[in-house]
């Protein structure tokens, strides 16, 4: 958060977000982020202080406790896999709401199958070129650039944060989920969004506060000036956590 942001919103609550990934300059998804938390801030008056922690720090056990959110930014492959996947894995026990974009939607996958389902062979296809048979692999057509329909499962989460069953997305990936994804909704979590193919492009865990992630990237809707609804709700679920946290009314 930037402190004009800071300045112009002085009665909001403030939550804490953890931003992990390896910042970079050159990934146009992180040059966005402080422009959507100006955002949140002035139009939607959702103040998140966010601290951005590179996947290397994110392996210590402390390292999202005590925030009001995580969010898994786009931009791998990650320095840390392992970093990530601990992030993740925190935000998913420990009820603290969870949003990841792009790479953060592809190690949430692979976070839930070997920790939840139990297959701990699991593997990224980017980071293991070598895996037998990849939960992540590469797109049999690269996304990079490209926008594409999301067509969205009534009464999902996903359905009620972006207020339809329809919606056109921007990507930057080359890699998405393989089709053997049973085991996964077998241990409960929800394939909530697929493209016009049927391939997943959306995944939530119903029973969390908030969690969900998306293989598109909501950081590249619009100029930045307007936070899509995705970030919205995360930066909504953030301050709703705050204030439980806090012991205030929600």
């Amino acid at each position: 958060m930037t402190n004009s942001a800071a300045g112009t919103v002085r009665s909001a609550r403030v939550a804490r977000v953890a931003l992990v990934g390896d910042r970079s300059p050159g990934v146009v998804s992180h040059t966005r982020i402080p422009l959507l938390l100006d955002a949140l801030a002035e139009r939607d008056r959702l103040v998140l202080d966010a601290y951005w922690i590179p996947s290397e720090d994110a392996v210590a056990e402390d390292a999202v406790h005590g925030f009001d959110a995580v969010w898994v930014v786009p931009g791998s492959p990650y320095r840390s896999e392992a970093g990530v996947l601990a992030a993740i894995r925190t935000a998913r026990t420990q009820g603290i709401p969870f949003l990841g974009t792009c790479a953060g939607f592809q190690h949430a996958l692979l976070e839930y199958a070997r920790n939840v389902c139990g297959l701990t062979r699991a593997a990224h296809a980017e980071s293991d070129p070598g895996a037998e048979d990849p939960l992540i692999e590469p797109l049999s057509c690269s996304l990079v650039g490209h926008e594409g329909t999301v067509l969205v499962e009534p009464g999902s989460l996903a359905q009620s944060v972006l207020g339809s069953e329809r919606t056109v997305e921007r990507y930057f990936c080359a890699y998405g989920p393989s089709r053997r994804l049973d085991p996964l909704r077998a241990h409960g979590l929800r394939f909530s969004g697929h493209d016009e193919d049927g391939h997943v492009r959306i995944a939530e865990l119903p029973g969390h506060p908030f969690f969900l992630a998306s293989l598109f990237q909501p950081e590249l809707a619009g100029d930045g000036s307007r936070p899509h609804p995705m970030v919205r709700a995360l930066a909504r679920a953030a301050v709703a956590h705050a204030a439980r946290r806090e012991g205030q009314p929600v």
